[in-house]
């Protein structure tokens, strides 16, 4: 109803005999006018119906009423079976979904972070034919571990993860773990080693002689007193830095001396005239 009156006010707008009569005698004044569309065979005002008129001014029309072919009048917004469906929207289904990561742990020695290596980690997995059946699949993914890398990075196979029906496949990721060092324990960048002296060492002075992760060996000379909790920085012997290739964190000697159970009378008198007590 609102859009006939709508429209018959836009024919009044657009007819400037009608706008006058309005302008003068208001709605009274127009029902007094024959409709000038009466007598030619139609069923109203106009052949042309609400929606024509409404888009011959605005474009196109928001109250999605069928036209005479049948189409449905709109902008995509409205339609006759669901008047707030969005655009774009499908009503085929939703697209398969990707279910989360598959982790799992990669240990690794203090070696291997520290110079790097290749692993080779053979994965049986379950994928989808063509057929939508399930098969198990068998492959070798290779990692290159580089220099540095700290417990609790991840490196991402795309994909590799089981695949189920109407699902996306997984995807498989591994942590790298570090495993527990016999001599050397890790603090980030840093190494960190404890040596003992003896009591003769730490005052008299010594040389550490210190095995490195890559096959190496550091003579570090100690010409400092030793004395207890006292400690050493080896700079850049260290863990390598991943993102600052060729740059090493510290090393660190932790000294603890160890002093003898007993001593001689002599060995006693002798200490005290070298230390003046």
């Amino acid at each position: 109803m609102f859009a006939c009156f709508f429209a018959s006010f836009l024919q009044v707008l657009s007819d400037p005999q009608k706008r006058a009569i309005y302008d003068q005698y208001g709605e009274e004044g127009l029902n007094d006018i024959p409709p000038a569309g009466y007598g030619n065979g139609s069923n109203g005002p106009n052949s042309r119906n609400a929606e024509d008129i409404f888009a011959e001014f605005f474009g196109s029309s928001p109250f999605g009423f069928q036209s005479e072919s049948g189409a449905t009048a709109g902008n995509g917004m409205f339609d006759s079976n669901n008047m707030f469906r969005s655009e774009g929207t499908t009503t085929t289904g939703t697209a398969p979904k990707k279910p989360p990561p598959v982790e799992s742990k990669l240990p690794c020695t203090l070696e291997e972070l520290y110079s790097g290596s290749t692993r080779k980690m053979k994965i049986s997995r379950t994928v989808v034919d063509s057929h939508g059946r399930q098969a198990q699949e068998t492959e070798i993914l290779t990692i290159d571990v580089k220099p540095g890398w700290k417990k609790g990075t991840k490196i991402t196979f795309p994909d590799k993860g089981n695949e189920q029906p109407n699902q996306l496949p997984a995807d498989l990721v591994f942590v790298i773990d570090e495993k527990p060092h016999d001599v050397y324990k890790r603090d980030g960048n840093e190494l960190m080693i404890n040596r003992r002296v003896t009591l003769a060492e730490a005052l008299g002075g010594t040389t550490a002689s210190i095995d490195t992760l890559d096959g190496r060996t550091l003579s570090v000379p100690v010409t400092d007193i030793i004395s207890p909790g006292f400690e050493l920085v080896v700079p850049r012997e260290g863990m390598p830095i991943a993102k600052e290739p060729g740059n090493r964190g510290d090393l660190r000697i932790k000294f603890e001396v160890k002093f003898p159970t007993k001593l001689t009378t002599e060995q006693r008198a002798g200490l005290k005239r070298a230390l003046g007590g």
